[in-house]
């Protein structure tokens, strides 16, 4: 992340019987496991809904369908003990190969960092002991829609 910029991003979140599809996450100072939902920077001349499907490409070598715009969360955060300042685009959809509903994936953030991908319960994002899932306003987000 570059200093003092705001980041543009859209992810995509992918239910499947009360479950949730995330990427597992690891802040080193702060000692701390979060979770988001699976996509990335906008590039560019990109179109939110086109980076989820690039991303996913890029990412777990999935493609996906039906995609449905959700609504814009402003994430300001601090990882690795630097501050972090992201618009993220949040869609809905499905994933076009059904295997992956369900099974534990393994992908690759621009194509080098491994990444763990997993269903978890919305529920297991509620609560005062509850790990974050990012971006903030994610889980009313969710409710709501």
């Amino acid at each position: 992340m570059k200093p003092n910029k705001v980041r543009p991003l859209a992810i995509c979140l992918f239910r499947w019987e009360g479950k949730i599809f995330v990427a597992e996450g690891y802040d080193g100072v702060k000692g701390q496991t979060f979770y988001r939902p699976l996509g990335g920077k906008i590039e560019f001349g990109e179109r939110g809904a086109e980076t989820v499907v690039r991303e996913l490409r890029e990412e777990i070598g999935a493609e996906v369908r039906d995609l449905v715009y959700l609504g814009t969360l402003e994430n300001l955060f601090t990882y690795e003990g630097q501050p972090g300042h992201e618009i993220v685009l949040v869609y809905d959809g499905r994933l076009v190969d059904e295997s992956i509903y369900g099974q534990e994936v393994e992908g690759r953030d621009d194509g080098e960092v491994r990444f763990g991908a997993r269903w978890l319960p919305l529920s297991f994002f509620q609560g005062a002991e509850a790990p974050p899932l990012y971006p903030d306003g994610l889980i009313q987000l969710i409710v709501r829609s």
